[in-house]
């Protein structure tokens, strides 16, 4: 048999055409959809323009609200986010804010259809936080950028006026800084009265500082500020850098030496990368290295057993990584159990002594809760006070206050001397 009479009975053939024609329609099936996922990879890669944003970074969550407040208004896909505001009056409220949930949602921003898709990746979690990693992806037509720098401009402005007014405190999770609490109502450095001069000096030091970074650059001087503020408790050292924080505009970086975990190398990255223009507060930093209980022994406060060595912490604080434009306040209530390396010039700029109320303190402090124009009467209160050669701390004054709220002025002289009834 010919190669031609095999071609013609093949091609009469009835199963073998239903097979040629069953691979043709196949293997056609399978270029077609190469070629389309071909043309997607391509269209995607030259025509569109993503944008990642994962949960860790710092504009996730600034993302999320400029979303749902200026982009995807109608999607009905939502997930709560609880948060509490504080009034001017101090009173605290629930407040509740409605974000997109996992998924994809479409909005329109400056004539640009933009395709939101929130993902959560269940299988993973974010080590620092213990919550599932989260990521939102934007993808808009083009290869323009800006679209997406004037996204995140307008999220970060947004934040920005939520807090106007408020200072941020910060807690360090793992190895960064996350806001914690609500941002508090920002306190005027007039209701925490400290004695003549101190405040307006301390403030004075510190707008020097913020205002004159060329000055130190020129002179090859490390750009950063240390303070400590000594003395009894009570007597009003956390509650006027709180008040300090706000005069200056600035955030709080809470950091306690005592945690549990926190070592040399962590401490020296959370320095580094805190957020800017924000007050690193080191609370009672005499308990960091030493029980507070061992009061006979007077131990210096580098004999302690936490995994923060006194040699790591100086290192953070002037070491050839430290890092500049800082700003770092200490508190303790024992300074003479500090060692005189953590104070020296260079790591403490400035001591200010922080103790028992004066006559000028007593007097300003009666004046603020019973009106400027009791003037004779807080002298005569303070006088009653001063006479009794006993110490009385801001702490004690400020309660006894509290509780005669209620109270004439007069009669809060005369009973005075019950201040220290407790």
């Amino acid at each position: 048999m010919t190669w031609t009479e095999l071609l013609s009975n093949l091609s009469t053939n009835p199963y073998f055409g239903a097979g040629f024609g069953l691979f043709g329609v196949g293997a056609s099936a399978a270029i077609l959809r190469k070629g389309l996922q071909g043309a997607s990879i391509l269209f995607r890669r030259h025509l569109m323009i993503t944008l990642e944003v994962p949960c860790r970074d710092k504009s996730y969550q600034w993302l999320l609200k400029w979303i749902t407040v200026k982009g995807a208004k109608k999607t009905q896909h939502l997930s709560v986010e609880t948060s509490f505001l504080q009034n001017d009056n101090g009173q605290v409220k629930t407040s509740y804010h409605f974000i997109p949930s996992i998924g994809k949602h479409v909005f329109r921003y400056k004539n640009n259809w933009i395709q939101v898709e929130r993902t959560r990746e269940q299988q993973t979690l974010d080590i620092q936080m213990g919550v599932p990693w989260e990521s939102v992806t934007l993808t808009a037509f083009g290869n323009n950028k800006q679209i997406y720098f004037d996204i995140l401009e307008e999220a970060r402005q947004l934040a920005l006026e939520a807090t106007e007014g408020k200072t941020l405190m910060y807690t360090a999770m793992g190895s960064e800084w996350r806001p914690f609490g609500h941002p508090r109502r920002r306190r005027p450095t007039t209701s925490v009265v400290l004695d003549l001069g101190i405040s307006e000096k301390i403030i004075a030091d510190c707008n020097d500082f913020i205002s004159n970074s060329l000055w130190y650059t020129n002179r090859g001087i490390p750009y950063r500020r240390g303070y400590l503020l000594y003395g009894p408790p009570g007597c009003g050292k956390s509650s006027f850098i709180t008040a300090l924080a706000g005069e200056l505009e600035y955030g709080i970086c809470l950091l306690n030496l005592s945690e549990r975990g926190l070592t040399d190398d962590r401490l020296n990255h959370l320095l580094n990368v805190a957020p800017e223009q924000t007050i690193i507060l080191l609370e009672d930093i005499d308990a960091a290295f030493v029980s507070r209980e061992s009061t006979l022994q007077q131990k210096s406060a580098y004999d302690g057993l936490n995994r923060i060595t006194f040699s790591g912490l100086l290192n953070c604080l002037d070491g050839v990584a430290s890092t500049e434009a800082r700003i770092v306040f200490m508190t303790t209530n024992y300074i003479d159990r500090l060692d005189p390396a953590l104070i020296r010039p260079g790591r403490i700029d400035l001591k200010e002594y922080i103790g028992y109320c004066s006559q000028y303190q007593l007097e300003e402090m009666f004046k603020n809760f019973f009106g400027e124009n009791e003037t004779l009467k807080s002298v005569e209160f303070a006088q009653k006070l001063i006479a009794s050669s006993r110490a009385v701390s801001p702490a004690q004054v400020q309660g006894f206050f509290m509780k005669h709220k209620s109270s004439s002025p007069q009669h809060v002289v005369n009973c005075c001397q019950s201040i220290w009834e407790n």
